[in-house]
């Protein structure tokens, strides 16, 4: 809007009548005083004031409007018909206007001065808006800088806090973060601590896990600085996501070498005790058998029943011994496979039959399903029998009520797929990937069920032995499923 200021109403008239002729829309003050207090209630996009009036001139109104934070902005154009000599001029221009036109008017040089005006006044307005919402987004960003900072700082002292040793790195895995601990294994902020020369290079497997967006867990030993020694520490790397985008990494090196130095000294000493145990359980065996083939032992009589239930706790504490004597070679890595071509048809048969041998006081059934497999594979049929007669027997041992157990054999391309599935009593979804550890029983059963859990951790090595997968599909009441996949060459 524009505002005229003039005290005849006939010029006001003339003037309003060429504006609005040509789109403009046009107020009107009749004096200074008018004129003062209609710009503090409007807002307008430039001002025509005449310079002589009673009472306040043209040139104080200016003045006080340049004194306004409002209106000091404001575009406004003199006209004068009296006072045309240039100090009056000169002083529109200092007064705060921006043009000086004399009277008689140019109808068309007043429309494109004012014209230009409002343009240029829109502009400034844009650009005055397009300031506070840059000064508005500035805010913004130093808010957000300083809360990142007060997050940063916050866990780089949760960080300092800890036990262990602990770091971050950027999403390229360049390290911004250690804490105090680190420089007990590490001069430099930027290197990871040495290695064993034994042990898995962190840098690579790193990089492996930047590239693939995936979290990294690594039993290393590093060398103290003071000590020279190398001690395992449980190296745990995760990412930090903003909208499914990686921003940094938080790592940890938690000790565990006294852990570590128990589980070897437990080792050794099963390992001890299970050869040890051998010996006697050897001549003990060889006794029973002697006395079973007694002529005088009657297979009817009590003294029979007594040897054959002898007989049958000298093979269980055999079969625990073995399996004590490979958890040993297996923590040694001295658990090796001999891999040869051998038909699974013929040993599925074999291991079935064992089991019907070994558990012939209960009532069960063995069903096969899927394919059958003609084509042969290269392993080690023992330890692939020993997986398979462990699957069997713990789907007998946790599904006594049920009447069968099915065995499903299918080839997936390359590798061969086998699977043991019972209907018993399931695990839980949170105690699955337990399952295969060393020592892991699920409470549920450990009290009903005799075992020290470490069958299927055999079978888990046995099975990467054989380069092949393995896991568990089950739920509380439902039933489990023990499968594993090798490859056929």
């Amino acid at each position: 809007m524009i505002l005229i200021v003039d005290d005849q109403i006939e010029n006001i008239y003339s003037l309003e009548k060429l504006l609005k002729s040509k789109g403009f829309d046009v107020d009107s003050a009749l004096s200074g005083e008018d004129a003062l207090k209609k710009v503090l209630k409007n807002d307008y996009a430039l001002i025509i004031l005449d310079v002589q009036m009673p009472g306040i001139d043209g040139f104080e109104v200016a003045e006080t409007l340049s004194g306004y934070s409002k209106t000091k902005e404001v575009p406004i154009i003199f006209l004068s018909a009296v006072n045309t000599d240039k100090k009056f001029i000169t002083k529109g221009y200092a007064s705060g206007g921006i043009d000086y036109i004399t009277k008689p008017l140019d109808p068309d040089i007043l429309m494109l001065k004012v014209k230009t005006f409002y343009r240029l006044y829109e502009q400034t307005l844009a650009l005055n808006d397009a300031q506070k919402i840059l000064e508005t987004e500035i805010e913004i960003r130093k808010k957000a800088q300083q809360e990142l900072k007060d997050k940063v700082e916050h866990l780089h002292t949760t960080l300092e806090s800890l036990p262990q040793i602990a770091f971050t790195a950027d999403a390229r895995g360049n390290i911004t973060f250690v804490n105090k601990r680190w420089y007990n294994f590490s001069r430099c902020p930027e290197t990871f601590p040495e290695v064993h020369p034994d042990d898995t290079c962190i840098k690579k497997v790193w990089k492996h896990c930047i590239e693939n967006s995936q979290p990294l867990e690594l039993e290393v030993r590093i060398k103290e600085l003071k000590s020279g020694l190398f001690c395992f520490h449980l190296l745990r790397i995760i990412p930090v996501k903003d909208k499914a985008v990686i921003r940094s990494w938080v790592g940890t090196f938690t000790d565990i070498h006294e852990q570590k130095e128990e589980e070897r000294k437990k080792d050794e000493f099963l390992s001890i005790a299970s050869h040890e145990l051998k010996t006697p359980l050897t001549s003990i065996k060889a006794y029973i058998q002697l006395l079973e083939r007694m002529p005088d032992v009657n297979k009817e009589s009590k003294f029979a029943t007594y040897i054959s239930r002898a007989q049958n706790q000298v093979n269980k504490l055999d079969s625990l011994i073995a399996d004590l004597l490979d958890i040993s070679k297996i923590e040694n890595g001295k658990l090796k496979v001999n891999k040869k071509p051998f038909d699974i048809e013929a040993l599925l048969v074999s291991a079935i039959e064992t089991i019907y041998y070994t558990h012939s006081h209960i009532n069960v059934k063995i069903e096969r399903e899927g394919e059958v497999i003609a084509q042969q594979v290269n392993g080690d049929a023992f330890r692939i029998e020993q997986v398979l007669i462990n699957f069997l027997t713990n789907a007998i041992k946790y599904s006594p009520d049920s009447e069968k157990v099915v065995v499903h054999t299918k080839a997936k391309g390359d590798h061969l797929y086998i699977s043991v599935q019972d209907f018993g009593i399931g695990i839980p979804e949170h105690k699955k990937n337990n399952i295969f550890t060393k020592f892991y029983r699920v409470e549920e059963s450990s009290v009903k069920f005799q075992g020290l859990g470490i069958g299927l951790y055999i079978c888990a090595e046995i099975i990467k032995q054989h380069n092949g997968t393995y896991g568990i599909e089950s739920s509380s009441l439902q039933g489990t499923t023990f499968y594993f996949t090798i490859p056929f060459n």
